[in-house]
């Protein structure tokens, strides 16, 4: 995996220029390297060897506390001290100003060794939200904090009765009593409410948790607004603390209310947390103290920074449980003795048992594996090098990449979502029988994997966002630049012998994917379009994916000589997406086209 992030980033993103940005001028390809290099042994040496314990040991609740393997305390530490948790973040700070390319990069190593042993990507996403939005001295208490390791962050939106249809959340946050408007932390209020489905919501690594919750403030009549436009944001800390950020030794009011057991993920908890219910009385009354981030209303909007930045992440994560489970698969194949090669006269059995790698359908589950993992890293490394275009890119660029972030955010948390999970499964089929047994770490890569497509936004979620938000707004504008991107490697393709094809047939799925957008939205009726939104996301991040890798194979076609091998397997891969992937998009873009009735007309009593 190390030689394709530093193909990725050093020969097709060329990562290294970002070297000439002020910001980033400190750095060159050496540290670059230093970093990734550091990641790696960390991820190999803390999160890697604990992987089946934390599947095997899942959390506990003694009556006072969560239990965990000390692994995960040793993995939080030192990851901790590497500095990644700040590594985005200004030298004043205690950042590294690393391109977020590269922390993306890094980051995926941890991803790979052990998915849910951290909780760092909540966060720095918290942090980095409460950077953007909050006051200055919320960013010096609890986003600092959250940086150095000393503290955690959680994300609380989604409550028993209310999981993606967030304008129904129950949660109400009314002030604090006289002078609460004042409080050098934010407008202070007392929260009550239950959240539900919140990663690590309750743990002893750190000294404090940070809340980021979603909470409605009733008007003067006792009613709260309806709808999303009524929702606020809160920072509700486990721990009281003062304005200095140190811990003012009374408990908060939030109570632990159940621990979640999952099907993968295990070694994150997953809780049931009550705000507000009394257990703790904080300044001696019951409620959760809360501080205001932002104004009243604006809630949603300010989550959506860290939900955007979470749903990188969870591509990147489903990313790399592919990769993970094709390595062992493919280093399974390789030393398997099953069979024997067929020839004129049919097999002959007194011929030795050749490795199984050596049969044409275990070629092709590995070669999808291939495709499917290396294509998504690609795919999330390119968002990622975006995401450094928009912050400090010249103008007319940053706002490009801002457009074009729009639209395949969406696609990079979505695709590597639902195929790198199916890599996993043909990861499991590759080891027959004993794929399905514990013994063997491909079954538990498939379990962790298959809540990405639920979590920060399900795939339905995310097909209508798409069709019903990113391809239609202003006037199809990012829709319009994504396709003068495709356009460009299409062009440049057509001059190179064996990959002209592929760009001929990507122009016609291009074309088509254009058209059925139009035909979705003919009618101008809603119901009509997104009937059919998750066979567009389907079909939309098909044509993202071969363009993807196209554009890779353009790159691996010029060094071919300097690896003969490395890039020989590159386009190979991209062969296989063309001859194999891409065809599926054509009809799913058949029923979108004809806007098809089919699911929208069932009726519940014909189940």
């Amino acid at each position: 995996m190390r030689q394709t992030i530093d193909f990725l980033l050093n020969d097709w993103l060329n990562a290294a220029a970002l070297t000439g940005r002020p910001r980033f001028s400190d750095h060159s390809a050496e540290t670059f390297g230093q970093v990734l290099d550091t990641c790696e042994r960390i991820a190999r040496d803390k999160f890697a060897p604990f992987n089946r314990l934390v599947d095997t040991e899942e959390p506990r609740f003694d009556g006072e506390r969560v239990i965990l393997p000390a692994a995960t305390q040793a993995a939080w530490d030192a990851y901790a001290e590497s500095g990644m948790l700040s590594a985005a973040q200004d030298y004043e700070i205690g950042g590294m100003q690393l391109p977020y390319t590269l922390e993306a990069a890094a980051n995926a190593f941890f991803a790979k060794a052990s998915v849910s042993i951290s909780s760092g990507l909540l966060t720095v996403g918290n942090a980095n939200l409460l950077m953007a939005h909050g006051t200055a001295t919320q960013k010096q208490v609890f986003a600092l904090n959250e940086f150095s390791g000393r503290w955690s962050g959680t994300m609380c939106l989604s409550e028993p009765q209310a999981g993606s249809s967030l304008s129904d959340v129950a949660t109400r946050a009314t002030p604090d009593g006289q002078g609460s408007e004042a409080d050098p932390l934010g407008p202070r209020f007392r929260l009550r409410g239950n959240k539900m489905w919140i990663s690590s919501g309750e743990h002893e690594l750190t000294q404090n948790i940070i809340h980021l919750v979603l909470a409605k403030i009733p008007g003067a009549d006792g009613k709260a607004v309806p709808g999303t436009k009524g929702i606020s944001l809160f920072i509700v800390p486990k721990h009281c603390v003062d304005a200095q950020g140190e811990l003012t030794g009374e408990r908060n009011d939030v109570a632990l209310a159940g621990l979640n057991h999952k099907c993968g993920w295990r070694g994150t908890t997953n809780t049931l947390l009550n705000f507000g219910e009394g257990r703790y009385k904080p300044q001696g009354q019951g409620g959760a103290i809360g501080y205001l981030v932002g104004r009243p209303g604006e809630g949603l909007r300010c989550m959506f920074h860290m939900m955007n930045e979470a749903r990188i992440g969870v591509g990147m994560a489903a990313t790399m449980l592919g990769m993970a489970g094709y390595e062992a698969s493919l280093a399974y194949a390789r030393q398997r003795p099953q069979g024997r090669p067929l020839g004129p006269s049919g097999k002959d059995p007194a011929q030795a048992q050749v490795p199984i790698i050596e049969h044409a359908d275990v070629k092709r589950m590995l070669l999808a594996q291939k495709a499917y993992a290396e294509g998504a890293l690609a795919l999330e490394l390119y968002s990622a090098r975006l995401v450094d275009e928009q912050h400090t890119g010249a103008a007319g660029a940053a706002s490009e990449a801002a457009l074009l972030l729009e639209v395949l955010t969406p696609i990079a948390k979505s695709w590597p979502s639902e195929w790198c999970l199916e890599a996993n499964s043909l990861a499991i089929q590759v080891h027959g029988g004993y794929g399905y047994t514990r013994d063997f770490p491909v079954e538990q890569y498939w379990r962790d994997n298959r809540l990405n497509m639920i979590h920060e936004g399900t795939h339905g979620i995310q097909g209508m966002d798409l069709l019903g938000r990113k391809v239609v707004m202003d006037g199809g504008a990012g829709l319009k630049l994504l396709a003068t991107k495709v356009s460009d490697t299409i062009q440049r393709a057509g001059q190179v012998a064996g990959l002209a094809e592929h760009g001929h047939a990507l122009a016609g799925a291009l074309q088509r994917l254009g058209a059925a957008t139009k035909s979705a939205w003919s009618t101008g009726v809603p119901e009509d379009a997104l009937a059919n939104a998750t066979p567009y996301l389907q079909a939309f991040g098909h044509v993202v994916l071969a363009w993807v890798w196209l554009d890779v194979a353009l790159v691996s076609q010029q060094r071919l000589a300097a690896d003969v091998n490395f890039h020989q397997g590159k386009l190979q891969a991209c062969r296989y997406f063309f001859d194999y992937e891409l065809p599926k998009a054509e009809a799913w873009l058949g029923v979108v086209a004809s806007r098809n009735p089919t699911c929208r007309d069932m009726q519940d009593a014909w189940f």
